[in-house]
Parts: C-alpha cells; structure tokens; sequence
C-alpha cells in the first residue's frame, strides 16, 4: 500500500509536470515562469501578523482554487498571459506539494497537512 503522504507528492509532481507541459504550449516567455514562480512564497508575509492569519494568506495562495480561476478566466478571455500566469502557479504549487510543503495549520509555520497524514 502507498501511503497517502506519497500519493500526494506524487499528484504535486504530476500537477507540476503537466502546467510546465501546457506552459510550453503558450505564447509566454520562459523567463517569465523563471521570475514569477517563487512569487506565491510571498504569502508568507502574513506570518508577520500572527500564525492564524499567517496560514490563511498561505493557505488561500497555496490551495488549487485560485489559479484555477485565474485559469478559466484567462481560457474565457483567450488570454495567454493570464493562462501562462495560472500555470506557473499551478506548478509553484506542485512543486511545493512534491518536496512535502503542504497547507498550514495556525499553529505553527512548520505545522501541515502532509505531516499529519
């Protein structure tokens, strides 16, 4: 049996895998990706007020729900940049779920779901 920890690291690589695939069949540059793929680390600033407020800013910014709104608008628009811009989310996001990041609990920056499972 797999243990669900490694199921999801496995569905972070996928996830990853396929947004670099469908990013290379845009119009956006490569270096684009390169200087906005860190940028979702950036909700870590809402640790500065407080571990609960914290994990919800991570939380929001690293869950699939937001790009893949950001995705079908920029599908409904015929946007390649948005589009672009929502799978380099998509792969920040895989990448994280692959070394084992997972989404916080407000009780600690360190505390997440992968380790719990």
């Amino acid at each position: 049996m797999i243990a669900p920890r490694t199921l999801l690291r496995f569905e972070g690589v996928l996830v990853m895998a396929v947004a670099l695939f469908l990013y290379s069949r845009t119009e956006n540059p490569w270096w684009l990706f390169i200087v906005l793929i860190l940028v979702p680390d950036l909700s870590i600033l809402g640790y500065l007020a407080g571990p609960r407020v914290g994990a919800i800013v991570y939380n929001l910014v690293h869950s699939y729900m937001l790009p893949a709104l950001l995705a079908i608008y920029g599908l409904w628009t015929t946007s390649q940049l948005i589009t672009g811009l929502s799978l380099i989310w998509f792969a920040h996001i895989g990448a994280d779920r692959a070394v084992g990041f997972g989404l916080k609990y407000p009780t600690a920056f360190g505390d997440h779901h992968l380790q719990r499972i």
